[in-house]
């Protein structure tokens, strides 16, 4: 194999790219892994396309949000360190910066009634939303009926039995392990379209010129670890141990390491926490957050950012509101992407090694089966506090289970959930689109509730 130089191209060159992307990452990962093919391996031909594809599947092994990662481990094989900074810090800015100020406009007038006409359609279309999700992983992950049981068994630990979505995770790699050691065709590889385009910049049968050695990697390691904990230590001398701001920091970089399958499986175990544990929302608060993440661009992780700012907003402590909840939402994205560029920088030398890696490769495809009852399950949540008002908690020995109660059901949000699954699995409307279009029948409905 050959060796690529540090510098691809100007850096210069490789930014303005970066940042026109990031402007382009609607719609999930799906959309966002999209827009980079379309940009880095069809027009600009900087990477081949097995190499694209290969990286990929590296960073969907890891935990975090993997177009992300993608972006960041594209910018370290194009500029180094300093390309998987820019490509990774610009792919979530915008994202950032368009949340922050919707979860501003949320707390500040959240109560109005064009507001609250306005997420009437935009919380029933998210239950739309992911149930395509479900659907999507499904046929990409439940490729053998055994894959299926898995997947029936991560919904059932965690609508019967409240397992914690960790030890949900852990399991469902030891068994994919398991069960590739018991089916050889389990992951089996699929067939690739040919690139018949002009030679890339970065060949498929490349290695990065930085080579992987123990003193990079401690170095690495140890810086990462030191930027990761700072924020929050300095929180903790700040304002004390028990402040929000400590909270948010220590539960968030949790939920960093064991976001396998993307945002909408971790969601359901942010959800739990965030309105159960920790008060920091109520229930149906979560849908809305989430409506508001897929409407910017950037991963959808970013719903963390609109929990924390809305958490902390309702408990400053001793600062200003505004003050207190800006804190909060920047450290949170802090110590949710922080490991993410850890991750890459620490293992994109190594990631050669893991090429054809039986023993990862089965383990990835129990947790890829297992997150789809993980998104299921958290689509059942939204349901139930989205479409009725109330809804009664019944524990029958080992089982606990949230229940609707039946003369409450919002029949305004039925209706407008109805009309979000139609757009999308009948006309095959994309994510935004259909967001706009509930969005506008919430406003129509609601308004017209508020003058009746």
């Amino acid at each position: 194999m050959s060796a690529q130089t540090r510098d691809v191209i100007p850096l210069r060159e490789a930014t303005r790219a970066w940042f026109a992307i990031s402007l382009q990452t609607f719609g999930g990962p799906a959309g966002q892994i999209a827009v980079m093919q379309r940009t880095l391996v069809e027009e600009k031909r900087w990477i081949g396309q097995q190499r694209f594809l290969f990286a990929l599947s590296y960073c969907t092994l890891l935990p975090g949000p993997e177009a992300q990662q993608l972006a960041t481990y594209v910018g370290w094989l194009l500029n180094g360190v300093r390309g998987a900074l820019v490509a990774g810090i610009l792919f979530i800015l915008p994202g950032v910066v368009a949340l922050l100020v919707l979860s501003g406009v949320y707390v500040a007038y959240g109560d109005t009634t064009v507001v609250e006409a306005l997420f009437l359609g935009l919380a029933p279309a998210v239950i739309a939303i992911v149930v395509q999700a479900v659907i999507r992983v499904g046929r990409k992950g439940l490729s053998h009926p055994a894959l299926v049981g898995l997947a029936l068994a991560a919904f059932l630990s965690l609508t019967l039995f409240a397992v914690p979505f960790p030890v949900v995770v852990a399991a469902a790699a030891f068994i994919g392990w398991l069960l590739g050691r018991a089916i050889p065709d389990l992951t089996a590889p699929k067939g690739t379209a040919v690139d018949d385009g002009p030679p890339p910049l970065i060949p498929d049968d490349a290695l990065h010129a930085e080579r992987p050695s123990g003193r990079r990697s401690a170095m690495i390691l140890v810086t990462g670890l030191v930027l990761w904990a700072t924020p929050v230590a300095l929180a903790a001398l700040a304002f004390g141990r028990s402040s929000i701001f400590v909270d948010q920091g220590v539960f968030f970089s949790g939920a960093a390491v064991v976001t396998f399958g993307g945002a909408y499986a971790v969601l359901a175990y942010v959800a739990q926490q965030a309105v159960q544990v920790y008060g920091w929302l109520a229930p149906g608060e979560m849908v809305r957050g989430l409506a508001l993440a897929e409407t910017t661009p950037g991963p959808l992780v970013m719903v963390v950012q609109f929990v924390a700012f809305v958490g902390a907003f309702r408990a400053p402590g001793d600062l200003n509101p505004w003050v207190a909840a800006t804190i909060a939402a920047l450290l949170t994205t802090w110590v949710t992407f922080v490991p993410c560029f850890l991750f890459i920088l620490l293992g994109a030398p190594y990631v050669e090694r893991l090429r054809g890696n039986r023993a990862l490769a089965t383990a990835l495809t129990g947790i890829t089966a297992a997150v789809v009852g993980v998104i299921a399950n958290l689509a059942i949540y939204f349901a139930l506090h989205t479409l009725f008002g109330d809804t009664r908690r019944i524990t029958t020995g080992p089982f606990s289970f949230e229940t609707p109660v039946l003369d409450s059901v919002q029949w305004a949000a039925l209706a407008i959930t109805g009309l979000g699954c139609a757009l999308i699995f009948w006309r095959g409307w994309s994510v935004l689109r259909t967001l706009g279009a509930c969005a506008l029948a919430g406003v129509v409905i609601g308004l017209f509730d508020a003058v009746m």
